[in-house]
C-alpha cells in the first residue's frame, strides 16, 4: 500500500510530473487545468505495466481530477490505492502480445 510521505509534496507539482508504480500498476500525479482552463487541478492517472506514460494507450488508462491543494493530493494517493485493490488482476497482467 502506498503512503502519502512516499509522493512529492504539492509544491513540486506545481512545476513537475511524479510518476512511480507499484507491483504491477503505474501512476502520474500533474499539475492541469480544469475544463474551463480557469483553475489548477491534480490529474491523477494510473495505468498497466510495461510502457511508459505516452507510450500506453489511453484506452488503457484511468484518470481522475482533483483539487490542487494537499488535499487532493492526499486523496489522490488514495485513489490510486483504491485502484490497485479494486483491479488487482488487471496490474498482474503485465506481459503483452
Amino acid at each position: 500500500m502506498l503512503e502519502l510521505k512516499d509522493f512529492m509534496p504539492i509544491n513540486f507539482l506545481k512545476k513537475e510530473k511524479f510518476t512511480g508504480s507499484h507491483s504491477g500498476m503505474r501512476f502520474r500525479m500533474e499539475k492541469a487545468e480544469d475544463e474551463g482552463g480557469e483553475k489548477a487541478m491534480l490529474k491523477v492517472t494510473v495505468w498497466p505495466e510495461p510502457y511508459g506514460y505516452d507510450a500506453t494507450p489511453q484506452d488503457e488508462k484511468t484518470e481522475i481530477m482533483l483539487e490542487f491543494d494537499a488535499e487532493g493530493l492526499a486523496k489522490g494517493v488514495d485513489w490510486i490505492n483504491e485502484q490497485f485493490e479494486s483491479q488487482r488482476p488487471r496490474w498482474k497482467a503485465v506481459g503483452r502480445n
